[in-house]
């Protein structure tokens, strides 16, 4: 092999390829395999996972273990259940070299009365391990490619359910799986109903260190630069020991030697200065028309490729980059976006990955994706230009109401929360200033006509007096009396039904309180009925505001207070201390904040299993969840994992902050309450209760602490002397206290 095209970039690199790294990687995926154990190797993509599976197979190989690799791109995604497990098979007879012994069409036939994940298994149980007495490895590449199919959930259910059948058939202790792509565990089994997918050995896939690339891609440089060493060294520290940039910058080196001659020759001194203007100009400036393979297209096009959570990893991303890292808490959020290839985790912090994609997608990058995607863009940079003083950019009106709609169902970034709550926080306000004032001109509008009224029936009066004195002979006074009078009284109510419409609507556009303003409308309506019935005027003669009224609340009427948004039930809801946000607690295992209109702020993931209890710190600025997974965790507003409290057998039922917010207490199914600091450390232990504790609660002063259990009881214990013996170095107290004070007694306490 030449030197010119001694590096490859993109694809897989076949057996024994001179540039393949040999990683930390290659050791643990070898052994794990030769252990029998089903292992999955999870990363973003480009990080050489094809090429890992390539090297690893040809020397299981070469062991005396069979192998057979199944792309799953090869298979497809829109296809039906039998189809694509009939092209699974296909792909192991194939793989496995059994195609001339088994007739697939008609073994596949003869089981159309099976489901095919049915066939699957038993084409595992009579011909696998019928036809094959050694080790068999299935290698199962690309497996992001089946994510979204909706019975991916039964395919890797019986992957796991080949792991089990270990217990019972020694044949399956000769069958392991290795799951190559780009997700998660927690992916692969999405319906929390089942079983997750818990088995195997994670390999993490990192990227080059020195040390591991030297033997293989020194090589190439050495008849191209001075000092080998060093440029690898530089190329490196670009690229993080990203493989396929690694093997790119490399081979754009060799490259720019073969253009500019002797000119490119780099020592141990000048490697930094004459590799910098070539990732400049061939990499970050211009970097898509540079993007061949493709590579940078891919991270942006995962960043972005998912409007509803585009938002939430671009304002995670822009954090990161304005802290320089941090702490990695393995939120949804966060290994989603590492799962994009553009940050990593190292030393327990979350970083970009490396000094390119720095330079590609910079803060520009991010606030112009940001601006693409936020219909407010100009007005929340203005905004937080003014420090969150300048009011007049927050939204009113009709352009809060689209912004709202817009940001329904998207995971955004608590910039976006913030400013949009602002906004409805001045909106509401405006709303009721502009009422006040309403009301103010309907009260003097209203004196107005209470004194003209007035005029006019003393006028009345002293108009019919004299025509009642000079008509009372003829008999007709009283007639015209009773004409005028009520004619009076229908163009007053009729005054009356117009003001009454008028504040309807007013109610129901202005503060948004539908139902009162529905109320006012009917009871107009209704009023409007007599007078129709008892009126000699003719119908288009009555006033019709009582109708209009009406018919524009009933075109325009929507329930504003309920919260929807979780899939399933909800188990606990609390209010924030001081924001007018309240948090809710779903059997879909995640958190979600609301504003009080009922307007959706966001949400995290925040177990595994449902939550039966979220609760607010008393400064507002944590939350507290427990769960039915036996944990209780500890979160900031963004979704960030801030500890995780562990002990309790069996799912915590409940959680609540100490009044100085310095302590947690967690109520349990296994009869016990405990209580932690916020680093997730065990300070004490309350056992006494002879069933589930269902809930638990501190006092105000913080002294006491009670709880109430499935046994019938509720007790309160002691905590008082808590701070006291911490000082004194005690890190597990064990206090009992039955609920009459009279016998509040220590059963026992860390000395």
């Amino acid at each position: 092999m030449s030197d010119s095209n001694y590096y490859k970039i993109g694809g897989s690199l076949e057996y024994q390829h001179p540039t393949y790294v040999v990683r930390n990687a290659d050791a643990r995926l070898y052994q794990g395999l030769m252990n029998g154990e089903f292992c999955y190797v999870l990363n973003s993509r480009q990080m050489g996972k094809s090429s890992l599976r390539v090297q690893m197979t040809k020397k299981l190989k070469a062991q005396g273990i069979k192998c057979a690799a199944i792309d799953m791109t090869r298979i497809g995604s829109h296809v039906t259940p039998e189809e694509w497990y009939g092209g699974l098979v296909s792909e192991l007879l194939r793989g496995f070299r059994l195609s001339r012994k088994i007739n697939f069409s008609n073994w596949w036939r003869d089981r159309s009365l099976l489901s095919p994940v049915q066939r699957l298994s038993e084409f595992i149980d009579d011909v696998l391990l019928i036809e094959l007495s050694e080790t068999i490895v299935i290698f199962i590449d690309e497996i992001d490619s089946i994510l979204k199919i909706k019975f991916k959930d039964d395919f890797f259910a019986f992957i796991r359910a080949c792991y089990n059948q270990r217990v019972d058939n020694p044949d399956y202790q000769r069958l392991t799986f290795c799951l190559l792509g780009v997700a998660t565990p927690s992916d692969l089994i999405a319906d929390k109903q089942r079983t997750p997918f818990n088995i195997g050995q994670a390999i993490e896939l990192t990227g080059f260190t020195f040390a591991e690339a030297k033997s293989a891609l020194i090589k190439g440089l050495q008849n191209y630069v001075e000092n080998a060493e060093a440029v690898l060294a530089e190329v490196l520290d670009w690229t993080g020991g990203q493989p396929f940039l690694t093997q790119k910058l490399c081979s754009l080196i060799v490259q720019e030697w073969d253009t500019m001659g002797q000119e490119f020759y780099p020592d141990k001194s000048s490697a930094a200065n004459e590799i910098e203007p070539l990732v400049q100009q061939c990499i970050i400036e211009n970097w898509e028309a540079w993007d061949e393979p493709e590579h940078l297209r891919t991270i942006r096009d995962r960043i972005l490729a998912n409007e509803q959570r585009a938002g939430r990893l671009l304002g995670l991303y822009q954090h990161i980059l304005q802290q320089g890292q941090i702490p990695t808490d393995e939120s949804p959020e966060q290994v989603e976006l590492r799962l994009t290839g553009l940050v990593v985790k190292r030393q327990g912090n979350l970083k970009v990955y490396n000094p390119i994609y720095a330079g590609i997608f910079n803060h520009r990058w991010v606030e112009k994706e940001l601006a693409n995607l936020r219909p407010y863009s100009q007005g929340i940079t203005a905004w937080e230009e003014s420090n969150c003083q300048d009011q007049s950019r927050l939204l009113q009106g009709q352009a809060l109401q689209e912004a709202l709609a817009w940001a329904t169902n998207k995971s955004l970034s608590n910039r976006d929360y913030h400013f949009l709550a602002a906004s409805q926080e001045l909106d509401k306000r405006m709303a009721l200033e502009l009422e006040r004032k309403q009301k103010e001109a309907v009260e003097q509008a209203n004196q107005i006509l209470v004194e003209a009224t007035h005029k006019a029936q003393r006028t009345i009066r002293m108009g019919l007096g004299i025509l009642f004195v000079s008509l009372f002979g003829a008999g007709v006074a009283g007639i015209v009396v009773n004409l005028v009078i009520r004619e009076l009284k229908q163009t007053m109510e009729s005054t009356r039904l117009e003001r009454v419409s008028f504040q309807a609507l007013q109610r129901f556009e202005s503060r948004g309180d539908e139902i009162e303003g529905l109320l006012f409308a009917m009871e107009a309506g209704q009023a409007l009925q007599k007078q129709a019935q008892d009126s000699r005027l003719l119908p288009e003669e009555l006033t019709t505001s009582p109708v209009v009224a009406l018919q524009q609340i009933l075109d325009n009427i929507r329930e504003r207070n309920q919260i929807k948004g979780h899939q399933q039930r909800i188990w606990h809801v609390s209010f924030s201390p001081n924001e007018p946000y309240i948090a809710t607690a779903g059997e879909d295992g995640t958190v979600r904040f609301w504003h009080l209109s009922g307007n959706p702020l966001t949400g995290f993931k925040g177990h595994q299993d449902w939550i039966t209890n979220v609760s607010f710190s008393p400064t507002g600025e944590y939350i507290a969840t427990a769960s039915h997974d036996g944990t209780a965790r500890l979160w900031d507003l963004s979704g960030n994992l801030l500890a995780e409290f562990k002990g309790h057998q069996g799912w915590v039922r409940s959680v609540s902050f100490s009044p100085n917010g310095e302590y947690i207490a967690t109520a349990g199914e296994d009869g016990t309450a405990r209580l932690w600091d916020l680093s997730g450390n065990p300070l004490a232990e309350f056992k006494g209760h002879r069933s589930a504790v269902t809930s638990v609660s501190f006092s105000p002063d913080g002294k006491y602490l009670a709880t109430a259990s499935h046994d019938g009881t509720a007790r309160i214990w002691r905590v008082e002397e808590l701070n006291e013996m911490l000082l004194r170095g005690c890190n597990w107290l064990n206090y009992y206290f039955v609920t009459h004070p009279q016998a509040l007694e220590k059963l026992e306490v860390c000395q």
